[in-house]
């Protein structure tokens, strides 16, 4: 993210963005970080709705998005608002990762016909094991695939990550992220 949006506490003192009438097509790096932090909160919530109020997907949708914007993939024009244009942006990428989503699970339905049914009951089903499945479900879809190409299917993470169609990075983070929400939800079932 952006330095500017780092500060979570400066989000909420900034005024909220306004449609205003269009700003000049050459905003600066500067400025465009100042919009962007301006109308965070907004930008936050129109992203949640276009992801059916899926908030982790939001928050990479609105992370991809800032980053178009950023990298000049996506250019301010001055045609419209600027608060108009973002939403577009927000949009777009929004539909763009669901189509992604869509197909790799298309590729892993794909793979897992294609697998032998003995490879598919490899796993003993005691007591653990049915935890375990049950809490891996509780994960976002993202995290479950990785994890469980890594785990199940003992692939590398950047393995994973040419499965799923998404940068190493990306992979990385939902696979360090998944296995820590994995370990607490494992240990809150242990407790009980």
């Amino acid at each position: 993210m952006p330095p500017v949006l780092q500060d979570s506490n400066r989000i909420h003192q900034l005024p909220a963005m306004r449609a205003t009438p269009a700003r000049p097509a050459s905003l600066t790096e500067i400025d465009l970080r100042a919009e962007l932090a301006r109308g965070h909160l907004e930008s936050h919530a129109w992203a949640v709705r276009c992801c059916s109020g899926d908030r982790e997907e939001a928050e990479d949708v609105l992370h991809r998005s800032y980053v178009k914007v950023l990298d000049g993939e996506a250019k301010f024009d001055g045609k419209s608002a600027f608060k108009t244009w973002l939403f577009a942006v927000i949009r777009r990428t929004a539909r763009e990762q669901a189509r992604q989503s869509w197909l790799r699970v298309l590729r892993l339905k794909r793979w897992w016909q294609a697998a032998e049914p003995n490879e598919r009951s490899a796993v003993p089903d005691d007591e653990r094991v049915s935890t375990l499945r049950k809490t891996l479900h509780r994960l976002s879809k993202r995290q479950q695939e990785v994890l469980h190409l890594v785990f199940y299917q003992d692939l590398t993470i950047q393995e994973a990550a040419e499965v799923l169609a998404m940068p190493v990075g990306a992979a990385r983070t939902h696979y360090e992220r998944g296995k820590e929400r994995l370990r607490q939800l494992l240990q809150r079932a242990e407790d009980r």
